[in-house]
């Protein structure tokens, strides 16, 4: 079992930025890979970012690319997730997985751990 805990979400104005942060625990052998996902009110939960702490690559959504960067800290066993230049369509709730996959998967059936997620609100 792999337990994540998400923490950095919160409030901010168009244009601004925010940091999120994912704290593994447990059997974290079976979390290779990690990913951030999202879900706004009323929509299906959509792929943000992953990576592959064993060097499988760092893959991104379309519409966060060039503006999201996300990262992991392998001893510490953490992945954050910087969101710059937010628009109010990043308003949602941001949740850590975690997979036991070599490869970045984007389908949420990649992934075997959640955490609770973390809302994050980007006022216009």
């Amino acid at each position: 079992q792999v337990e994540l805990v998400e923490s950095g979400g919160g409030l901010v104005q168009a244009g601004g930025s925010l940091r999120l942060s994912c704290a593994a625990s447990g059997r974290t052998f079976s979390s290779n890979i990690m990913g951030w996902f999202r879900q706004a009110p009323g929509k299906e939960r959509e792929f943000v970012a992953g990576i592959s702490r064993s060097g499988g690559g760092i893959y991104y959504a379309d519409s966060v690319k060039g503006r999201f960067a996300i990262s992991s800290d392998n001893p510490k066993n953490t992945v954050d997730l910087q969101m710059n230049s937010l628009k109010p369509e990043d308003t949602a709730v941001y949740y850590c997985a975690a997979g036991k996959g070599v490869i970045v998967y984007t389908a949420s059936r990649g992934y075997d751990y959640w955490g609770q997620g973390t809302q994050v609100t980007v006022s216009s």
